[in-house]
């Protein structure tokens, strides 16, 4: 296949370029920054410069493309250890760089004659802002708080290529659990110190996916033709933060019993500790309806394939240490 990709030198983005890349299907990254990234793929992979706003000589490659992926979007958190807090400059950055970058990929669509055959939209649960211990679906309402007005309108970016006769799939991720970025690495350090724990009351739901199934989910989705609409990648166990915490030091070999104040992650983090502090009990309705299989359906074993193997404890050593 001949697949698009934006997004595709994120996380997740990585985590599918490198699984795609063995079965020798063509890859095109749509990136800023294409000669950072060079080394990083095999000869498979193109990557083709963008501004993530507007046409240019990479709308080509949108001709014949049997799937674009659209990931494209700034780090809600940022790439430092400590969150990044959001001032106003932070949040329009972050929600223009989703939108301008799903409107850009329509309108190359609309100018191509042989137009791919499916669009996967990434968004995130915070679509459903925080839902308390209601149980979450894809037909759950939107929430009204900063990070579910960004996904409504990452999620409409690329609602127009439907009418072109596009398959659009939109997937909501939740917390991609990977050694690589995100958000493990953050939590696995303070437990590495003896000081895991939870945030707040630590009641809150964090819908979670091993970074293997969220790869494995979006090539379903791509491959699926009877797949359309929304979709939860989250497993089909969610666990509150406080079981999330206790897991991973069990794992760790470490205690958790160390909880931080939900007002001190207010104070530091500002705005941005809502992304800590609240959270949806979502479940992947639809995935499990498709008869789609978690390989990783719960926490414990998540973790231990993550941190328990040799490569990956050398990881977690370079983590302590940086």
């Amino acid at each position: 296949m001949k697949i698009v990709i934006s997004g595709g030198t994120g996380l997740i983005g990585k985590a599918l370029v490198h699984d795609l890349e063995q079965d020798d299907h063509q890859i095109i990254i749509l990136s800023r920054s294409p000669k950072k990234y060079q080394n990083e793929f095999s000869e498979n992979v193109i990557l083709a410069k963008w501004d993530g706003r507007s046409m240019g000589e990479w709308a080509e490659h949108m001709n014949a493309a049997d799937a674009v992926v659209n990931l494209a979007g700034e780090s809600i958190s940022g790439e430092q250890f400590i969150p990044d807090r959001w001032n106003t400059e932070k949040k329009k950055r972050i929600l223009k760089s989703r939108t301008n970058a799903g409107q850009a990929l329509v309108a190359a669509i609309e100018a191509v004659d042989n137009k791919p055959k499916v669009l996967v939209q990434a968004s995130a649960v915070g679509y459903y802002g925080a839902t308390g211990d209601a149980l979450v679906t894809e037909t759950s309402p939107p929430g009204q708080d900063f990070l579910a007005s960004v996904t409504r309108a990452w999620e409409a970016s690329t609602e127009a290529v439907e009418a072109l006769g596009v398959r659009r799939v939109v997937a909501r991720i939740g917390l991609v659990l990977s050694l690589a970025g995100g958000a493990l690495p953050r939590l696995v350090f303070p437990t590495s110190l003896f000081a895991g724990g939870w945030f707040g009351s630590g009641d809150q739901w964090w819908p979670w996916i091993h970074i293997d199934d969220s790869v494995s989910a979006l090539r379903f989705l791509i491959e699926e033709e009877s797949a359309h609409g929304v979709f939860n990648l989250t497993a089909p166990d969610p666990v509150t933060n406080k079981e999330f915490g206790q897991a991973l030091g069990r794992v760790m070999n470490r205690p958790a019993l160390v909880p931080v104040p939900g007002f001190a992650l207010r104070i530091a983090l500002g705005e941005v500790a809502s992304t800590i502090l609240d959270g949806q009990r979502a479940i992947p309705q639809h995935l499990m309806e498709m008869g789609f299989g978690f390989r990783f359906p719960e926490i414990n074993e998540a973790l231990e394939d993550l941190l328990h193997e040799q490569d990956h404890l050398d990881k977690v050593d370079n983590l302590i240490t940086a």
